[in-house]
């Protein structure tokens, strides 16, 4: 081979090389790129989690790692579920006790935090409403309708109990609304109530306040005594509410069910009815109601139940 065609040769072997540089670069480049998508789109990277991306894969094979993984998973969580269950068996009560109230206590905060009164909870249409019967305690015993009185403590005119009528719960400004009843046991019910709202029966008595001075609910609750305190005529029921929730608009003293008067198992002649809390806050047969500044009993509290019982 002459000078000429090693020199010639020479050339289109770098000429080659160098094409095969070139593509070698613009295949490293478009590897890159498709990276820098999956690292954007990628859940992993949201998360900061380690990602491994393996070699290339049959379909079969993906499927065989797959399932293993997912007996891997089915197995870890079964096993972690099970050491739940057990640890919580073997763990005292006054252990457990503490895991709830610390639960209670913290769901409470996150409630208040989000609580605004001017939140309303959905209306609907006056044709939806029914009626289920739940929820007996405080009803029992010798009930005369005709002689029941609502008894009302901690107002700002002394320490006598006021004694109302429920004539003097309908005197005040007549409200309706047709709203759902969410009971802690899972079912919900729509219902249209009537009757006064709490608002409008704590401004017209007058709770006492924690200054002394005169309440002043729609622009300074906090001023207010802390809660309030419900109980049935027979002392067989109780419940206690924070001032907040028990002052939103939508919270009424009813005195009617579903365009009618309260039936005897509904809580005649007054209760209390609110979308703010659960059924078991929603107390039956008012005998009396106090303001206070002491957290209230409250009868499913006791029994492990939320005290706020929110939703």
């Amino acid at each position: 081979m002459s000078e000429q065609e090693k020199k010639s040769t020479e050339i289109e072997s770098e000429i080659l090389i160098e094409k095969v540089r070139e593509i070698e670069a613009a295949k490293e480049k478009t590897e890159n790129s498709d990276v820098q998508n999956l690292d954007r789109d990628n859940t992993a990277k949201f998360l900061n989690e380690k990602r491994e991306l393996s070699e290339p894969l049959s379909e079969t094979e993906a499927k065989r790692r797959m399932s293993q993984r997912s007996r891997r998973g089915f197995l870890i969580g079964g096993a972690t579920a099970l050491i739940g269950v057990f640890g919580w068996r073997w763990m005292p009560d006054e252990t457990k006790q503490n895991l709830l109230r610390r639960t209670f206590e913290f769901n409470e905060k996150v409630s208040q935090t989000f609580y605004n009164p001017k939140r309303l909870a959905p209306e609907f249409p006056r044709e939806l409403a029914g009626a289920r019967v739940n929820g007996m305690e405080g009803l029992g015993g010798d009930f005369n309708l005709a002689e029941w009185r609502l008894h009302v403590g901690g107002l700002t005119n002394g320490s006598e109990d006021l004694i109302l009528t429920l004539d003097d719960i309908k005197a005040l400004p007549r409200v309706e609304m047709t709203t759902e009843l969410k009971c802690i046991e899972g079912w919900s019910i729509i219902v249209n109530w009537t009757g006064a709202r709490f608002s409008d029966f704590a401004q017209k008595y007058q709770p006492k306040t924690r200054n002394g001075n005169s309440p002043d609910i729609e622009n300074n609750p906090e001023n207010l005594a802390r809660y309030v305190s419900l109980v049935t005529p027979d002392e067989g029921y109780y419940v206690g509410f924070d001032m907040p929730s028990i002052l939103h608009p939508q919270t009424l003293l009813a005195y009617e069910m579903n365009g009618a008067p309260l039936t005897m198992e509904h809580g005649a002649p007054l209760r209390l009815a609110t979308p703010t809390k659960y059924g078991i806050k929603q107390i039956k047969r008012i005998g009396r109601i106090e303001f206070t500044d002491e957290r209230p009993a409250d009868f499913w509290s006791e029994r492990g139940y939320d005290w706020y019982s929110g939703h």
